[in-house]
């Protein structure tokens, strides 16, 4: 029975093409972390200010009371002005050791700093950024932010040409590899193996089936509001907390929210079930209850934060772990460089070579356009076989 009074709307638009290695619908839709706080609120904290960064960028206005400086820094997630933060650290460090001010310097010494880092190898994604960075410390040049500064709209162009972005065409784990293990001990059987491989086994079959960024998982929550089981756990709906901002705010909450079908076996696979994300997903929230501390789907299974909300780059580790894990329980050595992030190119780029389309796609992942899928996630995935 659905934990809430209230049922959790269904959303209308569900994947039609079934994967064959999963035989689930994707989720539906129209990065070993640091240690916890330690702070016991239902939830994770809400974003702050970050570091040594402003609060606004230097071209604002001073006049501003700080609460509202305040505000308009939160446009920005913490992530991106921790980042912001570091460059501009790398920046005018550079500056001083030249006798420059970083945030009045012009644009010439802007530019030679950015060739630097292009002779050294820096990719043009990675000037890009430290461009964006520039832009929020230093003053605006002739009335115009840094980053719409002529010379550095064309610098940041050549640089592409000279140096043109090579996405990867082959993933760097074998799905088939690890789903074929998460069959098999330490992963089963499910209700008698270590809360560890069920946990990893539960965040790795959601990145999959889901097609989410680490964020959007982890903002997940199993509050009465946010959870639903369908009868006899035929499906699970799943929501995230309330409040909770995307990394792009323009997603509507109908592509946050998660819906996955139970996977029952099949003629061909007996053991099929043994990858249904709502088995594992119900397993790990009743192993979970007794020490949860948190309404966060996910929480932490061991150490002083046992039972508090996992921070994103500790469930990013989870994910890599899992997948390490597979291939170790097989006897294979693992492929090096994995990361969590490519779950979401593995999943999606099976899906588009099973027929899905990439307007479906892209609404079940989040992304605003179907290039970004078509430049960064169109690997080239063989023939799955689960078995």
């Amino acid at each position: 029975a659905p934990p809430g009074g209230s049922s959790v709307e269904e959303p209308t638009m569900v994947f039609r093409t079934v994967p064959a290695a999963l035989h689930s619908p994707l989720a539906d839709s129209p990065e070993t972390g640091p240690p916890l706080s330690g702070e016991r609120n239902n939830m994770a904290p809400p974003a702050r200010s970050v570091g040594s960064a402003p609060l606004v960028s230097g071209r604002d206005p001073g006049y501003l009371p700080e609460n509202v400086l305040n505000t308009i820094s939160q446009a920005r997630a913490p992530s991106t002005r921790r980042l912001y933060t570091l460059k501009w650290s790398v920046f005018s460090t550079w500056c001083s050791t030249r006798g420059k001010d970083p945030a009045s310097c012009d644009i010439s010494v802007i530019l030679s700093f950015l060739q630097e880092l292009l002779d050294k190898g820096r990719s043009p994604s990675t000037l890009k950024v430290y461009v964006a960075a520039i832009a929020v410390f230093h003053a605006p040049i002739a009335g115009r932010s840094i980053g719409k500064n002529n010379l550095v709209v064309q610098f940041l162009k050549g640089s592409r040409r000279i140096n043109p972005s090579r996405p990867h065409t082959i993933p760097a784990w074998d799905l088939s590899t690890v789903l074929r293990a998460l069959k098999g001990p330490p992963f089963e059987p499910l209700t008698m193996v270590d809360l560890k491989p069920l946990t990893l086994k539960a965040a790795l079959l959601l990145a999959l089936v889901s097609v989410k960024r680490v964020g959007d998982l982890q903002a997940l929550s199993i509050s009465p509001s946010c959870l639903e089981f369908g009868p006899g756990d035929s499906k699970v709906i799943l929501k995230p907390r309330h409040g909770y901002v995307p990394k792009v705010p323009s997603t509507p909450f109908r592509a946050q929210v998660v819906t996955l079908s139970a996977l029952p076996s099949s003629e061909g696979d007996q053991e099929l079930s043994l990858l249904c994300p709502v088995r594992a997903l119900r397993m790990y929230i009743e192993r979970s209850a007794p020490f949860r501390q948190s309404e966060q789907l996910f929480i932490c299974f061991g150490g002083r934060s046992k039972g508090h909300p996992v921070t994103k780059q500790r469930l990013s580790r989870w994910i890599v772990d899992a997948i390490t894990l597979a291939y170790s329980s097989l006897g294979l050595e693992c492929p090096v460089g994995i990361r969590a992030h490519s779950t979401r190119g593995v999943a999606s780029s099976w899906a588009w070579s099973s027929g899905v389309s990439i307007a479906e796609i892209c609404a079940a992942a989040g992304w605003a356009s179907p290039s970004t899928f078509t430049r960064f996630y169109s690997l080239d995935i063989p023939a799955l076989q689960a078995g």
